[in-house]
């Protein structure tokens, strides 16, 4: 993900969920995760990673009893430019704490890592809170990358709900917020501002043993806004993401 330069996470995806109720138990206490996914775009807090093409995702991740978890999650990825990374592998590891059977707790750390481009390494501390289907996440990281060539502190919020419609469609909102130390986007008029907001509604639905989901989404950044962080302006816009997804 593209974060005030380059910077990764996915939203709905990897570190986003406590570990998963159905998994493939190695014994009493461990048990295996592993997702095979295809999206028709990669967009990570609202932008666009791949210029707005398709992208082939995995994910294995070792959970324990106790709650603690580790984790591995990768896709393709096109920043465009000179840019020489084709690849984005994000390792996260974390504790998830069932505090009720309609509330838990999940406290982690992210590390994000493009082979060949070492300088947009970064990584974050997260919480994520759930309750009753609501959500409210942080994510907080003190080595973005920045336009300026430094390491800055960024803060990403954001809150979402999720239910079942009949049918056992899934729905999953969320709304929310990146923060930047420094000034990171700026307006034809030369205005600028270092936040930006975005948002997401997805749908779901298990069928012939895959997930399928159908994903609106859109940020609140001009064309200029995007341009002058992204290099493009079309990268932030709103649009409309498919995708389907295997778990074993």
């Amino acid at each position: 993900m593209k974060h005030a330069t380059l910077a990764a996470v996915c939203a709905f995806g990897c570190a986003a969920l406590a570990p998963a109720a159905i998994a493939l138990p190695i014994n009493d206490d461990f048990a295996l995760d592993l997702d095979l996914a295809a999206v028709s775009d990669y967009r990570s807090r609202g932008i666009s990673q791949t210029q707005g093409d398709p992208a082939a995702q995995a994910e294995v991740m070792l959970s324990h009893a106790s709650g603690l978890y580790l984790g591995a999650w990768t896709s393709n990825v096109d920043f465009g430019f000179d840019s020489k990374t084709r690849q984005e592998v994000d390792y996260y590891g974390g504790w998830a704490w069932q505090m009720s059977e309609h509330a838990n707790l999940d406290l982690g750390y992210l590390k994000y890592t493009y082979p060949k481009e070492s300088r947009y390494n970064q990584s974050e501390l997260y919480a994520i809170v759930d309750v009753h289907g609501f959500k409210l996440a942080a994510y907080y990281s003190t080595d973005a990358t920045t336009q300026y060539g430094k390491d800055q502190d960024s803060l990403y919020t954001w809150v979402g709900y999720h239910t079942v419609l009949p049918l056992e469609v899934g729905l999953e909102l969320r709304y929310g917020r990146a923060d930047f130390k420094d000034p990171s986007y700026w307006s034809q008029s030369g205005q600028s501002r270092d936040s930006y907001r975005e948002w997401e509604a997805r749908f779901t639905r298990d069928f012939l043993g895959l997930t399928w989901r159908l994903s609106y989404m859109d940020t609140n950044l001009s064309q200029a806004e995007c341009a002058s962080n992204y290099g493009f302006d079309d990268v932030c816009s709103a649009t409309v993401v498919a995708g389907v997804s295997k778990h074993f």
